[in-house]
């Protein structure tokens, strides 16, 4: 697994992913102000702590649900001409407006995440080829 200061990540709570749960991880602020937050977002939160504890910098980029495909392109580390050509090949699901075509980023980190998931059992698959 990559450290934290190579580990980029994009969190993005649904609906259900949005509820809190009594006694569940909180954010206690200077003053003791308890306030309960989801559990996705502790691991958002958590990752920042484990990144700067790390001595790195962070970043903290909020993005829209719905984004045009150069934003969302720029939000996953890719060119956005690349993304354009998988969302053209149908590999993204998309909708035009009159100047500019939007996807999903949830449709997107889902796509990236299993590409990123073929490429490692591809390279896995090599090195297990490469021991035998």
């Amino acid at each position: 697994m990559l450290g934290p200061a190579r580990d980029a990540r994009i969190y993005l709570l649904d609906e259900d992913q949005r509820q809190v749960a009594p006694g569940g991880p909180a954010v206690i602020g200077p003053d003791g102000t308890r306030e309960e937050i989801p559990p996705l977002m502790y691991r958002a939160v958590q990752h920042v702590l484990d990144a700067m504890g790390a001595g790195q910098a962070v970043k903290v980029m909020p993005f829209r649900p719905e984004l045009p495909i150069d934003e969302a392109a720029y939000a996953i580390g890719m060119r956005s001409d690349d993304l354009r050509k998988h969302v053209a090949a149908g590999d993204i699901p998309f909708r035009s407006s009159e100047y500019v075509d939007w996807v999903q980023l949830a449709d997107v980190i889902n796509w990236d995440n299993a590409r990123r998931e073929r490429r490692r059992a591809i390279l896995d698959e090599m090195l297990a080829d490469d021991e035998a």
